[in-house]
């Protein structure tokens, strides 16, 4: 199997589309201008592999540049942190119906008040709501600071997990093993008036916040045909495809609504639906 030299790693870092580096960071983007992002270090401008820092008045081009900038690294750690972050697909070396076991994260007691201070200061998700899901075991804290959402089955099983970094790094992830097309993470009603379909975890949550008798669940990302649809169409409830407010968001809803008729586009006023509710706020 051919390995990627360090000069050509380096390239494909470098490649990475600058509003991937942006949302891995944690930054906002401007809901008045989608070429300016709201990032810890001031507001930046993005067109195209270059970027400009009105607030620092400096600016370069590329992936590996924008994560020294927003992380106050040096080279070697930039790459390092994109690596992690954006890893090559490798080849499997196993038969295609061979699956990686589960590894859910260990809940660890001491992170979970800083967990619970994250997602109810900075992302104004209420206590009232909060609470419910670690009483459940559906949220919960590991020992790197994540906050961890599980996904369940039709039978409540736990089938994978979203995590949320909310640490000095803040990122988004999946639990090894994670089987996302098998269950889902959700927030709402047992006999919701209609079902939302949300990118992640923390949007189900706030779209659940604004839409206090919908059923709100996460993909797990944008994607236009998760194997789980076709049962949550066959309550015949309303569905709609809440996903971000953004070119992927929109190319996915357009295919999803392509393969399934039946389902409505709800866009988020802002971003999306977490961006909604702390605009509210």
């Amino acid at each position: 199997m051919n390995t990627p030299t360090g000069r050509e790693r380096t390239a494909r870092l470098r490649a990475i589309p600058l509003t991937d580096i942006l949302r891995a960071a944690d930054a906002r983007p401007d809901p008045h201008d989608p070429a300016k992002w709201r990032t810890p270090r001031g507001v930046l401008s993005v067109n195209g592999a270059k970027f400009f820092n009105w607030n620092e008045a400096t600016g370069a081009g590329g992936a590996i540049d924008l994560a020294m900038h927003l992380n106050r690294m040096n080279f070697k750690e930039a790459v390092d942190w994109l690596a992690r972050r954006f890893p090559v697909p490798q080849p499997s070396i196993v038969p295609s119906h061979a699956s990686r076991r589960l590894e859910l994260p260990v809940p660890a007691a001491g992170p979970l008040p800083a967990i619970i201070g994250y997602l109810s200061g900075q992302r104004r998700l209420p206590l009232a709501r909060l609470q419910p899901l670690v009483d459940s075991g559906d949220l919960y804290a590991d020992h790197r600071e994540n906050a961890v959402f599980l996904l369940r089955n039709e039978q409540n099983a736990p089938i994978g997990a979203e995590l949320r970094g909310t640490g000095q790094e803040t990122w988004r992830g999946m639990a090894p093993g994670s089987r996302k097309d098998n269950g889902y993470f959700a927030a709402g009603p047992q006999c919701p008036h209609a079902i939302v379909l949300c990118e992640s975890a923390i949007d189900a949550l706030s779209c659940r916040i604004l839409y206090p008798d919908h059923l709100c669940i996460s993909t797990s990302g944008a994607r236009d045909n998760p194997a789980w649809l076709p049962t949550i169409l066959a309550r015949g409830q309303t569905t709609y495809c809440g996903f971000d407010h953004d070119d992927t968001g929109e190319r996915m809803a357009q295919a999803m609504i392509a393969r399934y008729p039946a389902v409505r586009r709800l866009r988020p006023p802002c971003h999306d639906w977490n961006d909604t509710l702390r605009g509210r706020a």
